[in-house]
């Protein structure tokens, strides 16, 4: 059944907010208590169609509760900073944890979360992506939606490609961004500046990270593939420089 155009928006929407955060509260059931909601804070990332992945340690209370039940939600919250954050925009992510061994959405968790690579490969430490199974948006007063799990993924038809290329073109980026002779360099500069370094490019736009602060820059429409999506900074950076 196809999306209309109204509710294709909205999914997408909701994915550039849960893009763009790189944390979220999460909600288990508690195991030993008669599942009363348990709330706890985690890091998260995305893979290419938007999914969230998550490193969790098995340590932790929200990790025992998984084991009895793997149905969640995550709160991503861009309310931040606002004189009234009610007024803001939030997205709940429903579904359940699976464990993941994708070596895609590890780099991508590691790439987001780089001082987290000091404890990813401890034995008690694991990678959760999540099955999404219905989607709540609030964008601001009166505008909230249902998304199904259908509608909230980002679907493209390269995602290999992505996989295979990804992080050369990070490294590059963030190797010549000092270099203003160089394409790489220009896009690097134009769009983040000095302090900022890329950590991801997915169909819908990169990320980047600058000690504790991170920032999403969305691009105008979605990508196929790397090509696309190089074009695509060219385009931003060119259109930055001139504005």
């Amino acid at each position: 059944m196809s999306l209309s155009s109204q509710s294709t928006a909205v999914a997408a929407g909701a994915r550039a907010l849960v893009r763009q955060c790189d944390r979220a509260m999460l909600s288990t059931a508690q195991a030993d208590d008669g599942g009363w909601p348990y709330g706890s804070l985690v890091m998260t990332a995305c893979d290419y169609e938007g999914r969230p992945i998550m490193l969790l340690s098995d340590l932790a209370e929200h990790s025992k509760n998984l084991k009895q039940d793997a149905r969640i939600s995550l709160l991503f919250d861009a309310t931040d900073g606002l004189e009234d954050p009610l007024a803001g925009a939030r997205v709940t992510v429903m579904g359940r944890a699976v464990l993941t061994k994708t070596l895609t959405d590890r780099a991508r968790y590691l790439a987001r979360h780089p001082a987290s690579a000091v404890y990813a490969d401890f034995a008690d430490f694991k990678f959760y992506s999540l099955e999404v199974t219905r989607v709540h948006q609030v964008a601001g007063f009166g505008k909230i939606d249902w998304i199904s799990a259908e509608a909230f993924p980002c679907e493209i038809s390269q995602m290999t490609e992505f996989s295979a290329g990804e992080v050369q073109i990070i490294e590059k980026l963030n190797r010549e961004s000092m270099d203003e002779e160089s394409l790489y360099g220009r896009i690097s500069l134009v769009l983040a500046g000095g302090n900022w370094g890329f950590t991801g490019i997915d169909p819908e736009g990169c990320d980047l990270r600058a000690g504790g602060r991170v920032r999403r820059i969305p691009f105008d429409k979605p990508v196929t593939n790397l090509a696309d999506a190089l074009d695509a900074l060219k385009e931003l950076a060119g259109r930055t420089t001139t504005a």
